[in-house]
Formats: structure tokens, sequence, C-alpha cells
């Protein structure tokens, strides 16, 4: 009897093991072997599903941005408390930060793909200032706020003589995060 094969799962655990594979090494260190055998399939499949690396990498990023687009939709009305939601989403799984690192550093355009999951972002948050800061300076700000205990080195976060990953540690600076996002809101 020849096995039943499932095309979808096929292809969610393809894009799992390539998401996998991208945020550790990026577009150019990964290797299409590898994601293959982590995602239990042969590398005819990735090229048959999804053309070429590139065109892996491209899914991987626009799934990685859309899965947390919905996951961590904007919060108009308290963007601090989403700007915490931000931050936890990243010390849960740097996952979706890493990988479009990567796309920044080495296929940028691929970064700008999903317009329409940053389009309904901008949509939603009014920048409520005098016109001198629009809707996306507000949440590139607020991206950089929630993103920088992650990206930032490590000498710099033991630089207090703290265990940075330490609970306590990593709730203070939550709550330092979702102070810096309501004040720049509330300016």
């Amino acid at each position: 009897m020849t096995p039943v094969r499932d095309a979808d799962a096929t292809q969610a655990r393809i894009l799992d093991a390539a998401l996998a594979e991208f945020a550790a090494v990026g577009h150019a260190g990964a290797r299409v072997e590898r994601i293959a055998q982590r995602a239990g399939t042969n590398v005819r499949m990735i090229y048959a599903y999804f053309g070429s690396k590139a065109g892996l990498f491209d899914s991987a990023v626009r799934v990685v941005v859309e899965r947390m687009a919905s996951e961590v939709p904007p919060e108009p009305e308290a963007l601090a408390q989403w700007a915490g939601r931000l931050f936890d989403y990243h010390q849960a799984d740097p996952t979706a930060l890493r990988v479009s690192m990567w796309a920044q550093l080495e296929r940028p355009d691929v970064a700008a793909e999903p317009l329409e999951a940053y389009l309904s972002k901008t949509a939603t948050v009014n920048s409520g200032h005098d016109g001198t800061v629009t809707a996306v300076d507000l949440l590139v700000i607020i991206y950089a706020i929630a993103q920088a205990w992650t990206l930032t080195p490590l000498g710099l976060l033991r630089a207090d003589g703290s265990d940075p990953t330490s609970p306590e540690r990593v709730a203070q600076h939550r709550r330092a995060v979702m102070a810096a996002v309501a004040a720049i809101s509330e300016m």
C-alpha cells in the first residue's frame, strides 16, 4: 500500500524547519539539506513547493511577519501594553526577530514584501501628535524599544552586575519598555 502524502503538512514541516535554520544562520548560511532533514523530507520537495532556497526564505519571512502580526496585533488605545506584549513575544521565541534581521541584512526587498501586514498596523495607530510623528514613525520607535532587549549585546545587559536572564531582570526591563512607550505616546 502506498502511503498517503499530505502536501500541506509537508509544506508546514518544511517552513518550520526553514524558520529554525534561517533564524540561526540566515539565508546565505542555510543549507537546504539540513532543512529537508529536519523536516523529514527531501530536497526535491523543497524545490517542488518553494522553487528555490530564496523562494523558501521569502515564504519564511512572510510567514513569520504575518504570524507575529496575527498573534500580537496593535492596540492603538494601549500602546504601552502592546509594546509589553511584543517584548513578551520576542522573549518567548526570538525566531521572528532573527529571521527579520537576516532578511534586512541579506534580502532587504523581501523584508518589505508583507506590506499588507504593516499597512493594517499603521491604519490602526493614530500618532495623536501635531503631525511631526507619523503612525509609521511611532510604530518603528515602539518596535525598536520592544526589541531592544533581544538585540542588545550581553555585555551591556550585564553592565549593572545583574543576570539579564533572571526573571526579575526580564520583568524589570519589560516594565521599562512599557514606561518608555507610555511616555512617548503621551507626548
